[in-house]
């Protein structure tokens, strides 16, 4: 019988507490020590996604958190490290990926009719991980004390006893309440919940770390739990945010906009999807990137982006409401160019047909007529990864589809990118070469590419391809991260309280060992 591997389960208090970024520390830090180590979210919410390996030689899609803890394990992300992904469509519906795989669409109610079913087949993930790694580092969802939803709550604790995990209670200091955040969560928990909480992390604390000593006696006298450090409040380390909640809490305006700089505008819609998409902007010292949620914004941007949405029609709608449409046509009359990439290319079409309601009521929707291209919403979805050559300036460019529209070039549209393996030609753009429309997620991660396309609005913008793409690899990000955590948590404690103990001192590998816990 194979032995499965110790689990580490990193619950939170609430939603954005720093979850994702615990696990991503974790899995650095482990693999930095020898360790195998895999990450593991049994569901996620986001509409951030990125295609990966799947079962057999298939592909599928997986949240983007979890590729960048695969990426910190240094390891291939798959599509078991997140079996079930919803991405939202409405307020109330999502769509329901499962092991990579579109299964439909279901609202709230629904999909708690179907979390036995989704239970089981994370588990089978679960255990396949835990068959070819040393170690796992689960991730859970929103806060791990929701009594109204523990029935059918099966990312968080479930995961955790199924697996005999040592849990880690994650809370933010820095939204305030920390010990109601604390104890209020050990209190919600039943005595085999409890049994499984080995440590607390503190997180987001600014200031003097001494200075909380008493705070930590308190939570350690009143909890009966270990704090097992404080993590300070870490901002702009260069790794993937796992959801939009980053760009809800506070849309980027900069202000040292200079002659030598391209004010870039990505427009915000409610449904966007995969907006890491423009994380190279940030990291573009020629770019100044707004994120902008109301037509008015867009004045003074030298370029504008449409990102991509769970919701062509309904975001295409609020597009209209917010003035964006108007904007978006004196832009263009002005000579200034037009990005859009998946959903945002639909949009520059000149109509949108969703027949079966794939993204909401049946029907058609005018595009805003800067391409000559027609999409119709199809039951199945696109996923690939492509590579090809950018058609107008023999550029490579790589990344990647995640897409249920079926875009059609009418008379007048020219094809951006000639793919590689097929020869399929891809993408749209106007015959003054100003609207640019592709399904290619990652296109501006190339800095070959950036550069030729900011230098067509500014020919003295370059970019420095060595640190560019330096920093696109993001081994330095995941490194400083590790570094900071490593200097801020109790590491060998959290390895202890997982079984796992140094085979012989002063070498870097492990043992996996069941330990005995209990508070």
């Amino acid at each position: 019988m194979t032995t499965l591997a110790p689990c580490i389960s990193v619950l939170g208090t609430a939603s954005d507490v720093g979850k994702s970024i615990v696990v991503t520390a974790l899995c650095r830090i482990f693999n930095d020590m020898g360790i195998s180590v895999a990450p593991f979210k049994a569901q996620n919410m986001s509409n951030n996604s990125f295609v990966v390996d799947g079962p057999g030689d298939d592909v599928g899609e997986i949240g983007r958190a979890q590729v960048a803890q695969a990426e910190a394990a240094r390891i291939a992300p798959h599509v078991d490290m997140n079996p079930v992904l919803l991405k939202p469509m409405t307020n109330v519906g999502s769509q329901v990926v499962v092991r990579g795989r579109a299964i439909g669409q279901s609202s709230a109610a629904e999909y708690g009719n179907r979390t036995k079913a989704l239970r089981d087949i994370s588990l089978e993930c679960l255990t396949r991980l835990r068959q070819q790694y040393d170690l796992v580092v689960m991730e859970g969802a929103g806060s791990c004390a929701e009594v109204n939803l523990r029935a059918r709550d099966f990312v968080n604790f479930e995961m955790a006893k199924q697996s005999d995990a040592s849990v880690i209670l994650v809370a933010d200091i820095d939204r305030g309440g920390v010990f109601a955040q604390v104890l209020g969560t050990l209190d919600l928990l039943s005595d085999a919940e409890r049994r499984l909480v080995t440590g607390v992390v503190i997180n987001r604390f600014r200031g003097d770390a001494t200075l909380f000593s008493d705070g930590i006696d308190f939570i350690e006298k009143k909890g009966r739990v270990k704090v097992l450090g404080m993590m300070p409040h870490i901002r702009n380390i260069g790794i993937d945010d796992e959801d939009a909640v980053v760009l809800d809490k506070g849309i980027q305006q900069l202000d040292d906009h200079s002659t030598e700089r391209l004010t870039v505008g990505v427009i915000h819609l409610p449904h966007i999807s995969n907006f890491t998409d423009f994380k190279p902007l940030e990291r573009c010292g020629a770019v100044h990137l707004k994120y902008l949620e109301k037509g008015a914004d867009a004045e003074g941007c030298d370029i504008l982006m449409l990102p991509g949405t769970k919701s062509v029609p309904g975001d295409l709608r609020w597009l209209r409401r917010q003035g964006f449409d108007a904007r978006i046509l004196a832009h263009v009359k002005a000579g200034k160019p037009v990005l859009g990439i998946c959903g945002g290319y639909q949009m520059l079409g000149r109509r949108i047909s969703d027949p079966l309601g794939i993204e909401g009521t049946p029907g058609e929707i005018e595009g805003l007529g800067l391409l000559d291209v027609q999409t119709e919403l199809a039951q199945t979805k696109a996923l690939s990864r492509r590579c090809g050559i950018w058609l107008d300036a023999n550029v490579q460019v790589t990344g990647y589809e995640i897409h249920q529209g079926r875009t059609m070039r009418l008379d007048g549209a020219q094809a951006v990118v000639r793919m590689t393996d097929n020869g399929e030609l891809e993408g749209a753009r106007s015959r003054d070469g100003l609207v640019i429309g592709t399904y290619l997620h990652g296109l501006l991660d190339s800095a070959a590419f950036l550069q030729m396309y900011l230098q067509k609005v500014n020919s003295r913008i370059t970019v420095d391809k060595a640190s560019f793409e330096t920093d696109m690899q993001g081994e330095d990000a995941y490194d400083r991260l590790a570094d900071i955590v490593r200097n801020h948590l109790d590491i060998p404690q959290i390895l202890a309280d997982a079984g796992m103990r140094m085979a012989s001192p002063g070498k870097e590998r492990f043992d996996v060992l069941r330990a005995e816990r209990g508070l």
